[in-house]
């Protein structure tokens, strides 16, 4: 008689071996492409987790989703299937302070993105959200997954929701330290600020290929969209580093000027720098002679704190100057017309630049500081057929909207309809300073000159000289800032020494001011 054998079962899992399976998933999700990594290294890159561990407080990462994998068979995908998909995301914190985290992962798929990896990214965008805190986004991607289709469309829809529903509420950075091309561009594009990499970061909608097959024109990916072209050229970037480690570091400082979220106020610094210091060298900063070029950039330097001042779109529209500094230990973004590029005109690249900073600035509760020096909006057909009334609007509109606290110095001039824009007290700045040298006028004397007393001149012997006697007795009614002082348009003539302590005092009485809007849905800027 035959005896049967049931099968032997296996004996369950011990502890030991189970914590040893997790350690190895772990292992596999940390390490799914040993020489994927390495191409990356060799192009000078780090990988998502190296940058992430870079960019946080040591030891405060908390990775989130390791285990989350796609689940598309089509095109045999399902022969492949890396932990953790091609993102890393979680939390952690920066200086202290909580921070949200997604980095896409180049050595898995290309980064590609898909169903699974949207759903990640829009995971951790959802908990930036709840609890009120930054999220920022490392991009390094070759665009949407092509074996999901349709699906890989619509999950960039839903990261794209999500950074709409946050702008303006919580703070959105975007590094780009790779590839970031087709419809992933419009991710950062919305987000408050783009950093980028030379050489190795690139953003573009369509690529040099389909280009040269459409328009037949000819391009590389540097000249296309590389870190420069998009910091010059498109002002899509605020930012372009040397290298990843730059990039990294820039971040972490930016951070410090701003807020976790809107309902709260950008962390104040203890300041090293005496705020009653007065520098004798601002007394010279502005030359006697009115064409004069300058750099606004060393104003901004003796006044704020220890000389520090982040600025933001550095190599584009360089007649203006936006950037963060601190008064008192307090995060101020400041706004400048830089005289030493273009005499400091206004025009659409300007306008557009410092109104997005503005509208930045008002939404994250950080005070506005304006130096002005401007002798108009920059004329000729290409700016008037290019818009610059609808852009030179936008500054006006995002000045009048803002609610934090506005403070405008006039350096020197401020003339037309520049003068209201650049932060004149009729557009509800609190407080409204000028030097003593400062302007204050429908345009210079020169010009005045030539158009009200166009017969008298004409009609003189002497035309020159009469047409000089006149700009004098125009220059001393009309270019000081005493006319407009008359009228409390000016809040105080001060000496440019004095701007500091002046600003600091300005600055701590409005620390609390509360400025309601009108009940509406929202305004209609002129985009």
């Amino acid at each position: 008689m035959t005896t049967r054998h049931e099968p032997r079962q296996k004996p369950p899992a011990t502890f030991d071996e189970k914590v040893a399976q997790l350690a190895d998933l772990r292992e596999q999700a940390a390490h799914s492409s040993p020489e994927a990594e390495e191409k990356q290294h060799a192009k000078g890159k780090y990988t998502a987790r190296e940058r992430i561990e870079k960019l946080l407080d040591p030891g405060t990462f908390q990775e989130l989703d390791t285990f989350v994998r796609h689940r598309t068979h089509d095109f045999d995908m399902q022969k492949s299937r890396a932990w953790g998909d091609a993102v890393v995301t979680g939390y952690g914190e920066i200086d202290g302070r909580k921070v949200c985290v997604f980095s896409q992962d180049f050595t898995v798929f290309g980064g590609s993105l898909g169903e699974v990896m949207s759903e990640k990214m829009c995971k951790v965008m959802d908990l930036a959200a709840k609890i009120g805190c930054p999220v920022i986004g490392i991009n390094d991607s070759g665009g949407a997954r092509i074996q999901e289709g349709v699906v890989s469309l619509g999950a960039y829809g839903d990261v794209f929701t999500r950074n709409v529903n946050c702008s303006g509420v919580i703070p959105q950075i975007s590094l780009i330290m790779g590839p970031c091309a087709g419809g992933a561009v419009y991710s950062p594009a919305i987000t408050d600020f783009i950093f980028m990499v030379k050489e190795t970061s690139h953003m573009f909608i369509t690529g040099p290929d389909v280009i040269k097959t459409v328009t037949g024109e000819e391009v590389d990916f540097e000249s296309l969209g590389g870190a420069m072209t998009h910091n010059t050229k498109s002002g899509v970037a605020h930012l372009a580093a040397d290298d990843e480690d730059q990039v990294i570091e820039d971040t972490r400082f930016l951070m410090s000027f701003l807020p976790q979220n809107n309902l709260q106020t950008p962390p104040r610094i203890a300041p090293s720098d005496d705020r009653d210091r007065m520098d004798p060298e601002l007394d010279d900063a502005v030359p006697d002679n009115p064409n004069k070029p300058y750099d606004m950039r060393n104003v901004i330097r003796f006044t704020v704190d220890d000389g520090e001042f982040f600025e933001i779109h550095e190599h584009f529209a360089k007649n203006i100057i936006c950037g963060f500094s601190r008064l008192d230990g307090h995060a101020v973004g400041v706004v400048g017309n830089q005289p030493a590029h273009m005499a400091g005109v206004l025009d659409i690249d300007a306008s557009a630049k410092a109104a997005r900073f503005v509208r930045t600035c008002d939404a994250f509760n950080i005070p506005i500081i304006m130096f002005t020096d401007v002798p108009g909006f920059l004329p000729g057909t290409s700016q008037e057929w290019g818009g610059i009334i609808r852009h030179g609007a936008k500054l006006l509109y995002a000045i009048t909207e803002a609610t934090v606290p506005k403070i405008t110095v006039i350096t020197r001039k401020a003339y037309g309809g520049a003068y209201d824009v650049m932060g004149s007290k009729h557009l509800g700045m609190d407080f409204n300073f000028a030097w003593p040298q400062a302007e204050v006028a429908v345009m210079g004397a020169e010009g005045a000159v030539n158009i009200i007393y166009r017969r008298d001149i004409a009609g003189s012997p002497t035309p020159d000289e009469r047409r000089a006697k006149l700009m004098d007795d125009y220059k001393a009614r009309f270019a000081n800032p005493y006319v407009a002082a008359e009228r409390g348009y000016i809040d105080d003539v001060i000496l440019p020494h004095e701007t500091r302590p002046k600003l600091i005092g300005a600055l701590e009485m409005l620390l609390t001011k509360r400025e309601p809007g009108p009940k509406r849905k929202h305004g209609n800027i002129p985009l």
